[in-house]
């Protein structure tokens, strides 16, 4: 099957239109440090992002997390959305990445 966004939505769509949920997964991995989960949940609170469920592991020194969250009342389109968690990581010494759920489940089904 294939997705796509439509630039000037939030929305994520087949190929015969039909909206897919809103929710996606945000992953974060990096050094350990204290407030990387208080850092990246602030971000969603301030942009009405629902986190819907989180796991987090320290491998050593390496901060890892994956969160599911609802962003339909999100202001943002998913792109700016995106593009600020990114810059988050940047200005933090992180690697957060977003991407919609749908996408995801589709990349890591065999």
């Amino acid at each position: 099957m294939c997705y796509y966004i439509r630039e000037h939505t939030k929305s994520i769509f087949t190929q015969k239109g039909t909206v897919i949920n809103m929710r996606a997964v945000i992953t974060v991995v990096g050094k350990d440090m204290v407030g990387i989960l208080a850092r990246v949940s602030a971000f969603c609170a301030e942009n009405n992002v629902n986190i819907i469920e989180v796991t987090q592991s320290i491998l050593q020194d390496m901060f890892c997390m994956v969160m599911l969250v609802d962003t339909k009342d999100c202001p943002l389109k998913f792109t700016e959305f995106s593009d600020s968690l990114s810059k988050l990581g940047e200005e933090n010494g992180l690697v957060i990445s977003a991407m919609h759920e749908e996408i995801f489940n589709t990349m890591h089904r065999i």
